[in-house]
C-alpha cells in the first residue's frame, strides 16, 4: 500500500507566493503542460501553481505528463484528485500527445536514474536529447509559445578550481571522455536544440541552469549529499562523508528555486540562459558538521577520506548575477534555516520513507 507523502509546508507556499504575486494576472485562464512534474523540482512547481490558482482565482489548467498517474495520484492525492490538473501517461520520449493547445510548457524532467541506470554513455545522450525534441515537437503541435527547460549547471562541465563562481558566459562544456558526464552533454545538446526553434519560429525559450538544492521532497537516499546527511542525523549518526569532504557546493532552498523558475518562466527574456542556486559556497565536510549543529547536536561526522596534497579542488558554485540583477531572484532562507525545515518535515515520517 502505497503511503500518501505529505504536503509542501503552508509557510512555504505562501512564502512562494508572496515572491511571484505580481507574476500570475498575466496567466489568468492560461494552460500550463509539464514534464517532469511529479519529480523534486516537478512537485513544488506544482504545489505552488496549485497554491496561486486557488489564492488567487487564476482559473488556470494544467496538465502533467507522467509514467504512471495512478501511482502519483496515490502518493499525493491533494495534486492528484484537483480539477485544475489533469494527467497524462507516457514517456517523455515518445508520448502520445494530448489534444488542446497549452500556453506555457514546463520540462522540469530531472529523474537521470530512471533514463541512465546501467546504460552506456551514448544512449544517455541520446535518451536525454530525444526527450526534448519530443518536447518541441509537442510544443509546435499545441501552440505552445513560452518554454522552460530546466537545464543544469553540469552543462558547464567540471568548473576550474581558481575560478570562484561559473557564470553564464563561462565557455565550459562536460568532458566528452567522461562517461559520468554522460548526462550533462545530453542537457547541453538540449538547450542547444531548444534555442534553435525559438530563433526559426518564435517559441519563448528560457534555459535555468540549475544548481544544487535542499527542501522537504528531496530524496535522503539519493546521490544529494546534504539529503544523506539530514538522513544520518535523523537515525541519530553518525552522519557520513564517504569521500575527503574537500568538494566545494553551494545550496538553494527548494521554495527559492520554484519561485526563481517561475520568474524566469514568466519574466525571462526568450533565449536567455540563467544560472539557478545559492552562491554561498561551503565544503562538504562543513556541511556535514552543520547538519550535526542543525538536526542532532552532538552527532559524530565520519569522513572516510583524506585530503590528498596537491589534489585538484572541487568546485560547483554559481554565480547568480545575472538573475539576481535582471530578475531580482535570490536565495532567501539561509543555509542553516533551509536545513532545519527540510530536517523538520522529514522528522515525523516513518524510518521506511526516509
Amino acid at each position: 500500500m502505497t503511503t500518501p507523502v505529505k504536503r509542501l509546508p503552508a509557510a512555504d507556499l505562501d512564502r512562494i507566493l508572496a515572491q511571484t504575486r505580481a507574476l500570475w494576472p498575466d496567466a489568468r485562464g492560461q494552460s500550463f503542460f509539464f514534464a517532469g512534474g511529479t519529480g523534486f523540482v516537478g512537485r513544488w512547481l506544482l504545489e505552488s501553481f496549485a497554491h496561486a490558482n486557488d489564492t488567487l482565482g487564476l482559473g488556470l489548467r494544467a496538465t502533467v505528463l507522467s509514467r504512471d498517474p495512478a501511482a502519483f495520484a496515490a502518493r499525493a492525492p491533494h495534486l492528484g484528485r484537483r480539477a485544475d490538473i489533469g494527467y497524462v501517461r507516457g514517456d517523455m520520449r515518445n508520448f502520445a500527445f494530448p489534444p488542446g493547445r497549452f500556453d506555457h510548457l514546463v520540462d522540469a524532467a530531472a529523474d537521470t536514474d530512471a533514463w541512465t541506470r546501467g546504460r552506456p554513455s551514448g544512449d544517455i545522450v541520446g535518451t536525454v536529447t530525444a526527450t526534448t525534441r519530443r518536447m518541441l515537437d509537442f510544443a509546435a503541435a499545441a501552440g505552445v509559445r513560452n518554454f522552460l527547460l530546466v537545464s543544469s549547471g553540469a552543462v558547464y562541465g567540471r568548473q576550474p578550481p581558481e575560478l570562484a563562481r561559473i557564470d553564464e558566459e563561462h565557455p565550459g562544456r562536460p568532458d566528452p571522455d567522461d562517461p559520468a558526464a554522460a548526462w550533462a552533454r545530453g542537457k547541453r545538446v538540449a538547450e542547444e536544440l531548444c534555442l534553435g526553434p525559438a530563433a526559426a519560429t518564435g517559441l519563448a525559450v528560457k534555459l535555468a541552469r540549475a544548481f544544487t538544492f535542499v527542501g522537504p521532497l528531496l530524496p535522503l537516499d539519493a546521490q544529494f549529499a546534504v539529503g544523506n546527511f539530514i538522513r544520518d542525523a535523523l537515525a541519530g549518526g553518525p552522519i557520513r562523508v564517504a569521500g575527503d569532504g574537500t568538494p566545494v557546493r553551494s545550496y538553494m532552498y527548494a521554495g527559492d528555486l520554484a519561485a526563481g523558475l517561475w520568474t524566469i518562466l514568466f519574466r525571462g527574456p526568450a533565449g536567455r540562459a540563467y544560472n539557478i542556486g545559492s552562491d554561498e559556497p561551503i565544503a562538504i565536510a562543513d556541511l556535514a558538521r552543520l547538519v550535526a549543529e542543525v538536526v542532532r547536536p552532538g552527532a559524530e561526522v565520519a569522513i572516510a577520506g583524506r585530503p590528498v596534497p596537491g589534489r585538484r579542488l572541487e568546485r560547483y558554485v554559481p554565480a547568480v548575477d545575472r538573475i539576481r540583477r535582471e530578475l531580482g531572484v535570490a536565495a532567501t532562507v539561509p543555509l542553516r534555516d533551509s536545513i532545519r525545515q527540510t530536517a523538520a518535515w522529514f522528522d515525523n515520517r516513518s524510518a521506511a520513507n526516509l
